[in-house]
């Protein structure tokens, strides 16, 4: 699997900060309410974040630590996904809520929009802590890289088991 770029995810910030600017302006011109998400939305991005960081924790912990304990690789896997799937969402969120923030800042107080302001500005933050999330979760699943170069990495055979066999990785001391 290949690693997030800052890049890709930057342009999605971009892309995204135009799309939610465009459809702030044509909400405004129809007298449509601005698309924001609300407050309530805080909760379930700390608990993707609260997830994925946690998740991400085990896996380092097994990395670091005891390495006599199983991981289930499927797990490990699972986290790496998670961890981007959290990146790219907060990119999104991110991107949305800047584009609306930038037309309610341009109108300024002319609708009386300072409380969807703020709400744009939270969840532009919610967002920015879902992508510095992932990137630490992401960088917390990488294997060191004297585990690359052979030695004790991938599973091990452990009681008449052949490599490859079973679902969890294990490694030996």
């Amino acid at each position: 699997m290949k690693a997030m770029r800052p890049v890709v995810l930057v342009l999605i910030v971009v892309i995204a900060a135009v799309i939610g600017w465009l459809a702030t302006v044509t909400t405004n011109r129809f007298s449509m309410p601005t698309p924001v998400l609300p407050v309530s939305a805080l909760i379930t991005m700390a608990v993707i974040a609260g997830l994925t960081l946690i998740m991400g924790i085990r896996v380092l912990r097994w990395r670091n630590g005891n390495k006599k304990k199983l991981l289930n690789p499927i797990l490990a896997a699972r986290t790496l996904i998670l961890a981007q799937a959290c990146a790219y969402a907060g990119t999104l969120l991110l991107g949305w809520h800047a584009g609306i923030s930038v037309d309610l800042l341009r109108i300024g107080g002319l609708r009386g929009g300072e409380g969807v302001l703020w709400n744009a500005l939270l969840m532009g933050g919610g967002g920015v802590v879902m992508i510095v999330v992932g990137i630490v979760v992401e960088r917390l699943c990488r294997i060191p890289p004297e585990d690359l170069e052979g030695g004790t990495a991938g599973p091990e055979t452990r009681r008449g088991e052949t490599k490859g066999e079973g679902e969890y990785a294990y490694r030996g001391d």
